[in-house]
């Protein structure tokens, strides 16, 4: 058993060593120590200084770093522990610090933050700038498309996509996007069954009105024959059971023998017609609304399409409405003018018709297709200067265009695949003698005959369409954005 330094009174060690436990000096306390016949404690070693580590000997001569400093040299002070140990520089302290952390991070399942770099400031920069240059794009897009998609029509939404698009300096995209998306009409082949159940229909016997108030049967432009080509069939009468509008069907030309263009004929001495506005084309506010309202469709008869837009003016010529003039009005160019008195004339302003004061409306558009009984050389050309830019002229598109014969009634002419020289050879075969175009693509032509079934009420009389295109039939019977003809009996 052993005791502390102080003995049996002293702190009890089991597992120490005999003897005290710590070296104390001698003096009178531990004088009795002595007398009692112990040993006192041995001094601790003193620890004794390292000895200096000695070069091993290098050979005689200069060596390469054993040059000592010039005279004229400076000798930087070099920094260093009292020990003579170099300092941790501060770089060294941050990169222990980060890599520590970063092993930390990794522990807990953290990515590594990569250090900001010259690249990635600039990236940053750049992504921001982009960022905000397409807010305000959008913003702009937002700001300016509501308009053309809230106003009231059937146009669909394509289409007011595109008007918006046209207004806005990108007529060059919306262009280049029909002209990629643009499909040629298969040429050759035979019509169908249903296409051909198109062509019949009922006819009026001479008896029941004079040769002379009825069109002749066109004249097909195809070769063969199909049983009702070209034919008029009657599809709304007056009330003496004379035919006010009939129509007709026929291949447009020789080569898309699988198609079928629409014809139809409308009496001037039956019927009067009146120019509407579009709330969008022309624009602005007029007396004539931009629909046929309830309440005012009473001997309605027919509708069609107007021409290309006036703002911007991509008819290439005016527009007068209820003394208003929205574009000036542009010799030479094809003109559909309307009188007090419910008449419509076609021709060239300034040549077969001018201003007068029972005007009351002139609708150009372009310039004519049919003059003086000839087909025009420009039709051919596919000129922009002549027909737009609107589409390659040289193009099967849904088209339209209207004329007037030699006694006066009215022509129209529609189809889902003409080109500008057929559509002159239709309006010409026909039996206008001066004809214009008027609107294209599938959003924009239309034309409706109106009838009262039995039983139907007269007020709201039933629109049909003449071929099947893509706006509904009763486009009419709410607000257009595009300006229109209507047709009323007298």
């Amino acid at each position: 058993m052993a005791y502390g330094p102080d003995g049996p009174e002293g702190d009890y060690y089991p597992d120490a060593a005999p003897g005290p436990r710590y070296p104390r000096p001698v003096d009178a306390s531990t004088a009795n120590w002595v007398s009692a016949g112990q040993q006192p404690a041995r001094p601790r070693p003193r620890p004794q200084p390292r000895p200096e580590a000695t070069e091993p000997p290098r050979p005689a001569g200069p060596q390469p770093r054993d040059r000592q400093p010039q005279d004229h040299q400076i000798v930087p002070p070099q920094r260093g522990t009292d020990d003579g140990r170099p300092r941790r520089a501060a770089t060294d302290r941050r990169t222990a610090s980060s890599e520590s952390t970063a092993r930390a991070n990794r522990r807990k399942g953290k990515k590594p933050r990569r250090a900001v770099t010259r690249a990635r400031k600039i990236r940053r920069y750049t992504f921001r700038s982009l960022a905000v240059v397409l807010v305000i794009v959008l913003s702009y897009v937002g700001y300016t498309i509501e308009p053309y998609l809230t106003y009231a029509g059937t146009d669909s939404v394509a289409a007011r996509v595109a008007e918006w698009g046209r207004d806005h300096h990108l007529s060059w995209a919306v262009t280049w996007l029909e002209n990629a998306t643009y499909k040629a009409p298969p040429t050759g082949g035979k019509l169908s069954s249903q296409q051909v159940q198109q062509l019949q229909g009922a006819t009026v016997a001479p008896s029941q009105a004079a040769k002379d108030d009825l069109p002749v049967n066109i004249q097909p432009l195809a070769a063969g024959s199909v049983p009702g080509e070209g034919v008029w069939h009657p599809v709304v009468m007056g009330p003496l059971g004379v035919p006010v509008v009939e129509m007709a069907g026929l291949r447009p030309d020789a080569q898309h023998t699988s198609d079928l263009a629409y014809v139809a004929w409308m009496s001037q001495k039956a019927l009067k017609f009146q120019l509407h506005p579009g709330s969008q084309q022309p624009g602005g506010t007029f007396p004539t609304p931009d629909q046929i309202p309830a309440g005012q469709r009473t001997g309605l008869v027919a509708t069609w399409n107007g021409g290309f837009k006036v703002n911007p003016n991509d008819s290439l010529s005016g527009y007068y409405e209820d003394g208003i003039t929205v574009k000036p009005l542009v010799d030479g160019k094809a003109s559909e003018v309307f009188y007090k008195d419910g008449t419509v004339k076609i021709g060239q302003w300034g040549r077969d018709v001018t201003m007068t004061p029972q005007v009351t409306g002139v609708r150009q558009n372009l310039s004519l297709l049919v003059n003086q009984g000839q087909e025009t050389s420009a039709a051919n050309s596919g000129s922009g200067a002549e027909w737009g830019v609107t589409v390659n002229n040289a193009f099967f598109v849904p088209r339209s265009g209207v004329g007037i014969t030699a006694s006066g009634d009215i022509i129209y002419v529609g189809g889902a695949d003409l080109s500008v020289n057929t559509l002159a050879l239709l309006l010409k075969q026909a039996g206008a003698v001066e004809g214009m175009e008027l609107d294209i693509n599938s959003d924009w032509t239309s034309y409706m005959y109106y009838n009262v079934p039995v039983g139907g009420d007269p007020l709201n009389p039933t629109p049909n369409k003449l071929w099947d295109f893509k706006q509904a039939a009763d486009r009419y019977y709410q607000p257009s954005s595009r300006d229109f003809v209507a047709v009323f009996m007298r």
